[in-house]
């Protein structure tokens, strides 16, 4: 069972499904990287992103071997151990042994049938089975923020 919350990110995370891969790209039926998604759920959920994210290349982060996109997922996101699984998880990837960690995905579904939402480079936003191969990779997992809970007229 899903919290609200988490139902929100996952809901917004597949309403990207089928988005173009585009470097860089951050708008819904247009194109998106892995961060674009990320960012697009964020500015659906929460409104405006908490950071302005600067141009990069596809090898960012690499020649310098700076974890920059696990540092800017700390500053905005909850760490959660590994092993506590819940839809709508932000999950961190290190796509080889030795690399820095630039692939992100939301988590959809936990369980037998894991599944994650990502930007798959040269495809599109799709939501891919959280096989074997994927759970190896993972190297961090967050929580996205709890929203500020609504005030109605009476608590104003």
């Amino acid at each position: 069972m899903m919290t609200h919350m988490q139902g929100l990110i996952v809901g917004a995370a597949r309403g990207w499904t089928g988005t173009p891969y585009r470097h860089q790209g951050s708008c819904n039926g247009a194109g998106a990287d892995c961060l674009g998604l990320i960012r697009g759920v964020w500015r659906e959920v929460f409104g405006s992103e908490p950071e302005r994210v600067p141009a990069y290349t596809m090898d960012w982060s690499e020649p310098q071997q700076a974890e920059d996109l696990w540092q800017a997922a700390i500053r905005h996101f909850i760490p959660k151990g590994l092993n506590e699984e819940a839809p709508g998880d932000l999950l961190l990837f290190r796509m080889r042994d030795g690399s820095v960690a630039k692939h992100l995905g939301i988590a959809g579904r936990i369980g037998a049938n894991a599944s994650f939402i990502h930007a798959y480079s040269r495809h599109a936003v799709v939501e891919s089975p959280l096989s074997t191969p994927w759970r190896r990779r993972i190297v961090a997992r967050f929580a996205f923020p709890e929203m500020a809970p609504e005030l109605t007229e009476e608590e104003i």
